[in-house]
């Protein structure tokens, strides 16, 4: 049997295509629960991690369970030598179905200042 993809895996996979500007951020609506929706759609309006180039890619997951039907996760995102860390909140309705319920970016902002 395939093993079926983790909540985790597939919502990083999500969250990037949208926040990269591969798929439209209204893609995420059935997706999303609570205030979620309204901060994607305010990240995703400055396209965070568009490339020139180098499509971005999730090169790692990590996650922790508070508790039973909840996971907070972190991705990290490479393009080119470049990465961004992306957090996530995850909750599984009564439904079953997992929603992303808070979603942060952190790491370098395209065209910030090299330090250099």
């Amino acid at each position: 049997a395939v093993p079926q993809p983790r909540p985790t895996d597939r919502f990083a996979e999500l969250l990037l295509a949208v926040l990269s500007g591969q798929r439209p951020v209204h893609a995420m609506l059935r997706h999303t629960a609570g205030r979620a929706y309204d901060e994607l759609v305010r990240l995703a309006e400055r396209g965070p991690l568009r490339t020139r180039g180098v499509r971005p890619v999730v090169r790692d997951i990590g996650w922790f369970e508070p508790r039973e039907g909840a996971i907070e996760a972190f991705a990290r995102i490479g393009a080119g030598d470049r990465l961004r860390a992306m957090a996530f909140r995850l909750e599984q309705g009564r439904d079953l179905r997992w929603r992303c319920t808070a979603v942060e970016l952190g790491g370098p902002r395209p065209g910030a200042a090299d330090g250099r």
